[in-house]
């Protein structure tokens, strides 16, 4: 009765008991939240460094707890290498984790340096480079994926330019803190700073006829 009176509502139900659309999403489920594609431990892990993100702001603007949060920082860092690593070794590489772990990234780089900012313990132009970068991919991400494109992998150049990023900006923090070395942590925030910055623009330059075949081919028709 509810489709005969309103059309729209007719096409609705219509398009979504369609076979082919109930086949496209059986695919996104089986490729991505299947047991085996779920439960792995890169992917705990990428879930951990998300869930982790708000204690390290709490850490700093609601404790002022520089050396805590700089530590919960790197190990962040640190654990964007692991879990990689144990994905390879372990054969556990997944749909799922392609897409969590540049995520989890992705927003620990656009939380902590606004937060970094706001606690005045890295340089504003540095920081500012940083996380514009990391907001003109992520959006572009988004928006090749809602126009049908395929999805890029994370290329060896953004991955090398996130690892060096993710050492900095906690060597800044603890640069500014009272813990011992403070000296040595700032110098070496610079040394892979600088690096990793210049890289991550570069990669970010790389992207871009990465994505244009990328669009080219998710809108092909399927042979």
């Amino acid at each position: 009765m509810l489709k005969s009176c309103n059309p729209f509502v007719k096409n609705a139900v219509d398009l979504f008991s369609d076979r082919r659309l109930q086949n496209v999403k059986q695919d996104v489920f089986s490729k991505y939240f299947n047991r085996k594609e779920v439960l792995t431990l890169p992917n705990l892990i990428s879930v951990a460094r998300l869930g982790c993100i708000p204690w390290f702001a709490w850490l700093l603007l609601a404790n002022d707890d520089r050396v805590f949060a700089g530590f919960l920082l790197g190990v962040l860092g640190a654990t964007d290498w692991i879990d990689g690593w144990i994905a390879r070794r372990f054969n556990q590489v997944s749909e799922l984790g392609k897409i969590l772990d540049p995520t989890a990234d992705r927003l620990l780089l656009i939380v902590a340096v606004p937060v970094l900012i706001f606690d005045g313990s890295v340089p504003i132009w540095f920081a500012v480079a940083a996380v514009v970068r990391e907001a003109l991919v992520g959006v572009a991400a988004l928006l090749l994926a809602s126009l049908g494109a395929r999805r890029i992998d994370v290329t060896w150049w953004g991955k090398t330019s996130t690892f060096a990023m993710m050492w900095a900006f906690p060597c800044f923090l603890l640069g500014e803190s009272g813990v011992y070395g403070n000296e040595f942590f700032t110098l070496f925030a610079w040394i892979s700073g600088l690096p990793g910055l210049i890289i991550a623009w570069f990669s970010a330059a790389q992207y871009v006829p990465l994505a244009k075949a990328a669009y080219d081919e998710g809108r092909s028709p399927q042979k």
